[in-house]
Parts: structure tokens; sequence; C-alpha cells
């Protein structure tokens, strides 16, 4: 499994375009965090982890790649929705799981097209299947697309790492618009340390 792949170009930016983050780049130091390439693979990760904690995700992955051998669309596509709900899902995240593999089995839908999209044009067309919003896509962004400018306003985590940096008790979408622009084009790399500074 690889991480994020970013250094000293993106840090370097950072650090001169906002000496607040540049402080807390150094002392976090550099952030390892894994990336999922294949993106179906990582649909389904999404859809699993809504809502639920990260140790549950992992045992509920673990128990479909054992009923089903391996989380593909065939495999999706060909197995029930009560058997996909049986490893610990309820039945309606076990319908949206089973309709992307479907939808890729039968090529309506074509993940791999995506690369070829704009960030705006991948969160439009992934937030157009049942089960998928714009946080998921943004998420796929960053940890299956490796985008480089992503800032996710339907974070929590990276909202209250902004209002703790930055000393505001609340967040306006102005602030945040204005934070990310200067951010911009490494947004992505300032995302990872705002969720480092969400947990501190």
């Amino acid at each position: 499994m690889g991480f994020f792949n970013y250094g000293k170009t993106e840090l370097d930016y950072l650090r001169r375009k906002d000496k607040r983050l540049g402080r807390a780049i150094d002392e976090i130091g550099i952030i390892e965090r894994p990336v999922t390439p294949d993106l179906f693979t990582a649909l389904v990760s999404s859809i699993i982890s809504q809502q639920i904690s990260a140790k549950a995700a992992v045992t509920v992955r673990s128990r479909i790649q054992e009923r089903l051998g391996a989380i593909t669309p065939e495999t999706i596509a060909l197995a029930s929705v009560e058997e996909i709900q049986h490893c610990g899902l309820s039945t309606r995240k076990a319908g949206y799981i089973k309709g992307i593999g479907t939808a890729i089995v039968q090529r309506e839908l074509d993940l791999s097209s995506l690369h070829d999209l704009s960030d705006d044009e991948v969160i439009a067309k992934l937030s157009a299947l049942k089960g998928v919003g714009t946080w998921t896509a943004e998420m796929l962004l960053i940890f299956s697309m490796e985008r480089p400018d992503v800032v996710s306003w339907d974070d929590l985590a990276i909202r209250r790492g902004m209002m703790k940096l930055y000393g505001h008790k609340t967040l306006t979408k102005e602030q945040f618009e204005r934070y990310r622009k200067r951010y911009s084009p490494y947004g992505s790399v300032a995302s990872l340390y705002l969720w480092a500074v969400s947990h501190t």
C-alpha cells in the first residue's frame, strides 16, 4: 500500500503562503496517509465506513472478502443484497454497493474514465451514484486519485482544524474559501495537516 505523495515543493509553498500552517507542518512533520488506487475498492470502503467506527468498517470489509473471495465489481454484482448485508451492513448500504458493482459490470459506469475528468466533474459523476455524496467523492479524489488540490467544506475535522489553527470560534464559508485559495494548488497536503491539527 502506498501513501499520499508529496514533499519539499508542496511544504515549502504552504509554509511561504501561510505562517501558521507552516508552524503546524514543522511541529507535525511528514504525514503518511495510505492511498487506495483502485477506485472500486475505495468506493466500497467509503460506503462501508459511513457512520461507523474505523474498527467496525475493517471487520465488515474482511467479512465481505471472506464471503465473496474478493471485493470486485463482478463478485459484488453476482452477490445478493442479503449476502452483502449479512456481512454487517444495513440493507440500504448493501443495496448501494450492489448497485455500483452492477453498474460497472453492465458498463453503465466506467470508473477508469474518471481520471480524464476535472475534480468538479469527478464529484458530479460520483455523487450521482446512490450512497455517494460530495464528501465521499472528495475523499476519493484525495485518497484514491491523489488529486493535489482538494479541501473539503463538508469535512467537519477540516473545519475544526482551520478554527483551531486560526483561532476562530466559528467558520464561515467565505473564511473557508479564503484559506482554501491560499493553499491552492496544494490544498490536499494542507488538508492532511488540518486533519492532524484537529486531532491535537
